[in-house]
């Protein structure tokens, strides 16, 4: 198990990603959360098999239809037992 933090930048706002995002993440039995920045940018922790976070990090380039991904940042993460799913958080 390991765990990434994603900062997810271009137009990735208002196009689905969240949605699309945590659809990819659940078919692949991660765990963790997404949710929208203020900035304009995506943020998401996710947890799970080391291939399937790389997975989902090379997915995150690509988005839904409408977006647009300028850039995909992720950094290591400590695994956090206490994410049983993926859900989504409010914008802060």
């Amino acid at each position: 198990m390991i765990g990434r933090h994603l900062r997810i930048t271009g137009r990735v706002q208002g196009v689905g990603y969240r949605y699309w995002f945590i659809g990819r993440a659940k078919a692949r039995g991660l765990t963790g959360w997404v949710r929208n920045r203020a900035d304009g940018s995506v943020e998401a922790v996710v947890q799970g098999p080391e291939d399937e976070v790389a997975r989902i990090v090379a997915d995150a380039a690509s988005g839904p239809p409408a977006a647009r991904v300028d850039r995909v940042e992720a950094i290591e993460q400590p695994v956090d037992p206490a994410f049983n799913q993926l859900e989504q958080r409010l914008t802060c």
